[in-house]
């Protein structure tokens, strides 16, 4: 899912300072040598070495492991390369609210890792993780994609194919423990890293013959995964299945489950199975990860797309029921469907961070810890729809945009372990009012495209259309 392509093109590079980190009597040398042979940030060509350590931990090895809580994914372009002005305005803006902050090793602004076997090229992961550390964002890495060399294509930088089809290719059988393998380098070499996400969405576990997902493939590349970063670290918390819950028209019998389902469909009950089979046979997990969209695969947002988010509740209780105590994680959420070019540009964007609002307090309800918005930015340009901030191309960019501002309050004000109260609520049309609510602060949400008189939790209040509204109790 999302938009804004796999590779992030031609890079500027940065070099980060060589620190030293005292721990007790020791201190523990922590260098970056972007541009030099040797390292894994050097040009392509060159013989690296994939385990050195990179830039300076925020969080040194050996602290308790947090949950990461709400933020965003970093997608083909971020704040992380732009005018200086741009991106410092974004860093600045981060470091106000430190939020979790995802990157996938491979596609989505970062460059083939491994393009031979032994040869690494971490330039565009270095960049985007120091960007993370710098912003004072919790790092996240999603263990996608996979180089071509372990899937069937020619090895070496130049030969790397970035097409969509490429990359949502698995790795084969064959190679799985190569691809483990890359993993562990990747945690050796960013320690303050603590929380990996194997894979994306299935991406190439499909079943063609069997007409389901492959999930026996995916749980033994999961497995290799899970066994390969505890042996570097077994502080490092380590996640999946990351399926998309795709859900279907409730009319529609074939493929549908008998009993997850509500007024905004029926899941999909492939996805259910793939789902279980993994929590089955899985080594461990630290967290469990989820995708999805409030509407069907058809687009279709039942009955309304406030009340479609209700699929996010259901899913969350459904896959809690199963893996217990463990955190569970919307890696993408999708509330507003995308036209054919995977744009949403359809709403206006006061409608926009209301349906978001109403999916975000959805997945919390159904034990959601974490979720992270897709796409922070566009490449260019000032209209920027459902974007955090605007594009850094230029040196007035980065400036924050609405969206921005409901995410980040909403993972300051409801952050992992967060206990939810119960309100009282009275207004023109109860049911159109969506509220979440702690000890000290109520998020309200009018699902109106008017005005309406509202009381929440005993203060009456004027609210305009898809207002969303932040009360201290």
């Amino acid at each position: 899912m999302g938009r804004h392509g796999w590779n992030s093109g031609a890079r500027r590079w940065r070099l980060t300072a060589l620190l030293g980190v005292g721990v007790a009597a020791l201190a523990l040398l922590v260098t970056l040598l972007h541009t030099l042979p040797g390292d894994g940030g050097s040009t392509a060509g060159t013989t690296r070495d994939g385990d050195k350590v990179h830039g300076t931990p925020v969080t040194p090895p050996g602290t308790p492991r947090p949950e990461a809580g709400w933020g965003f994914t970093h997608t083909q372009f971020s704040a992380d390369e732009g005018a200086e002005p741009a991106t410092e305005r974004v860093e600045g803006l981060l470091q106000k609210r430190s939020l979790p902050q995802i990157q996938h090793i491979m596609g989505w602004g970062a460059g083939n890792p491994e393009p031979s076997k032994g040869r690494y090229d971490f330039s565009d992961m270095d960049r985007r993780i120091d960007f993370v550390r710098t912003s004072g964002g919790t790092p996240v890495v999603t263990l996608c994609c996979s180089p071509d060399w372990m899937k069937g294509g020619r090895s070496g930088v130049d030969n790397t194919d970035w097409s969509q089809a490429a990359l949502e290719t698995a790795p084969d059988r064959a190679h799985y423990k190569d691809f483990a393998a890359l993993a562990a380098t990747v945690a050796k070499r960013y320690p303050d890293v603590r929380h990996f996400v194997v894979w994306n969405e299935f991406k190439g576990f499909w079943n063609d013959s069997e007409g389901r997902w492959d999930y026996e493939g995916y749980t033994e590349l999961y497995n290799l995964v899970y066994k390969a970063l505890k042996k570097v670290n077994k502080d490092i918390m380590v996640g999946g299945p990351y399926l998309v819950m795709d859900s279907l028209d409730p009319r529609q019998k074939e493929n549908a489950s008998t009993t997850v389902k509500g007024d905004w469909g029926v899941m999909d009950q492939r996805v259910l199975d793939a789902f279980a089979y993994w929590n089955e046979h899985k080594a461990g997990a630290d967290f469990v990860v989820v995708d999805g969209s409030s509407y069907t695969k058809d687009d279709d947002m039942l009955p309304d797309e406030f009340a479609a988010t209700d699929k996010f509740t259901a899913v969350g209780e459904w896959v809690r029921a199963r893996t217990h105590d463990l955190p569970l994680w919307w890696a993408e959420y999708y509330v507003e469907p995308a036209d054919a070019a995977d744009e949403r540009k359809g709403w206006s964007e006061t409608h926009r961070v209301a349906v978001q609002a109403a999916g975000m307090i959805a997945m919390a309800k159904g034990g959601a810890s974490s979720g992270f918005y897709w796409n922070p930015q566009d490449e260019k340009g000032s209209d920027c729809d459902g974007c955090l901030w605007t594009p850094t191309d230029v040196a007035d960019g980065g400036k924050k945009l609405p969206m921005f501002d409901l995410v980040s309050r909403f993972g300051q004000e409801f952050p992992p372990g967060t206990t939810y109260k119960t309100v009282a609520v009275a207004a023109d049309d109860v049911p159109d009012v969506r509220v979440l609510a702690t000890d000290k602060t109520v998020l309200v949400v009018n699902t109106l495209d008017r005005s309406i008189s509202a009381s929440v939790d005993g203060k009456r209040f004027e609210m305009g259309a898809y207002e969303v509204k932040w009360l201290t109790r």
